[in-house]
């Protein structure tokens, strides 16, 4: 099991083999050799890594793919719009009694997880309101808001009525925080408009860093609490990064408020709008220093739920975004 000062160290690390022609990644002395038409362009320590993400096609080595997997790295292939196509992750595969209370686990344990999943998500989106001054959301005060959305959010008697409770909440969070932008309304994978492509971008990323600390606990992924089970679908991991989906907002907002948000990036093909790959490196860039900045907020949020899932432990820490 990795520990914080271990992971403190780690990095994300993402490869466009459209702006690196002829690339291939290699091993040697335990280090990382980024070549490009057989000439190396750099190197980085494989043991820093808990995620490498490849954009585009290139070359691997199977003995960096072996080095990979014993330092605890997972690496995720991505296609065109950024989704996952192929994985090859680090598993903690022996770790059967968590695995085993994860299957085994009560409705009403499911249901308290959940609820403290969706809590924590709501105080980051007010968190969000308060530092861009704004006041109210869907015609309430913050304050007023929150009791009465705390109070919806303890009192849901399954996990069906609190994902309605949920979903209204993301709608009247992403009217008010977005409104400091041209936001039209939160559509995913749909390509409706720069903002939405971006979000799904972030939030892409944001999901596989999160898979990536999972799978070194041992969780099976794909079994999630919150999130319904679907064939092929990590769950789990889409349950972690509810609270930190924040990140991701905050650093849109941020990037149109520092004018590196241009809309020149973005095509505009069969209504449908798409991001060219020669600007990608540029979103790429600002979503993962986002990510990192909380990176160790994921991973004591990530590592709590561990304890709190193996041991019974109920006092499990809060993430609020600053």
């Amino acid at each position: 099991m990795i520990q914080p000062p271990d992971f403190k160290e780690k990095q994300i690390l993402f490869f466009n083999s459209y702006q690196i022609q002829g690339c291939n990644l290699s091993l040697r002395n335990e280090n990382l050799l980024i070549q490009e038409h057989k000439k190396v362009i750099t190197k980085i320590p494989v043991n820093k890594l808990i995620a490498i993400l490849i954009y585009g096609d290139f070359t691997v080595t199977t003995k960096l793919l072996a080095k990979i997997n014993r330092v605890g790295a997972s690496l995720y292939f991505l296609s065109r719009n950024l989704q996952v196509k192929s994985e090859i992750g680090a598993y903690a595969e022996g770790n059967y009694l968590l695995r085993q209370k994860q299957y085994l686990m009560s409705k009403q344990k499911c249901l308290e997880i959940s609820q403290k999943i969706v809590l924590n998500k709501m105080r980051n989106s007010l968190a969000l309101l308060r530092g861009a001054d704004i006041q109210t959301i869907n015609g309430r005060k913050r304050v007023n808001y929150k009791k009465i959305m705390k109070n919806k959010i303890t009192q849901a008697q399954d996990i069906a009525s609190l994902r309605g409770i949920e979903g209204v909440i993301s709608k009247d969070y992403f009217q008010a925080y977005f409104s400091q932008i041209n936001w039209y309304k939160r559509m995913p994978r749909t390509k409706i408009d720069e903002n939405n492509i971006l979000l799904d971008m972030g939030y892409t990323f944001l999901f596989n860093f999160v898979d990536a600390i999972l799978r070194v606990y041992g969780f099976d992924t794909y079994k999630g609490i919150y999130h319904q089970l679907f064939f092929n679908r990590k769950s789990l991991s889409a349950d972690m990064m509810e609270p930190f989906r924040c990140i991701v907002d905050k650093a849109l907002v941020k990037m149109h408020n520092l004018g590196q948000f241009d809309s020149k990036d973005f095509s505009y093909k069969q209504q449908k709008y798409y991001l060219d790959y020669k600007h990608s490196g540029k979103y790429t860039k600002i979503f993962l220093e986002e990510i990192l900045r909380y990176k160790m907020d994921i991973y004591y949020y990530i590592r709590d739920h561990y304890y709190w899932i193996l041991n019974n432990n109920n006092n499990v820490k809060d993430f609020v975004i600053r």
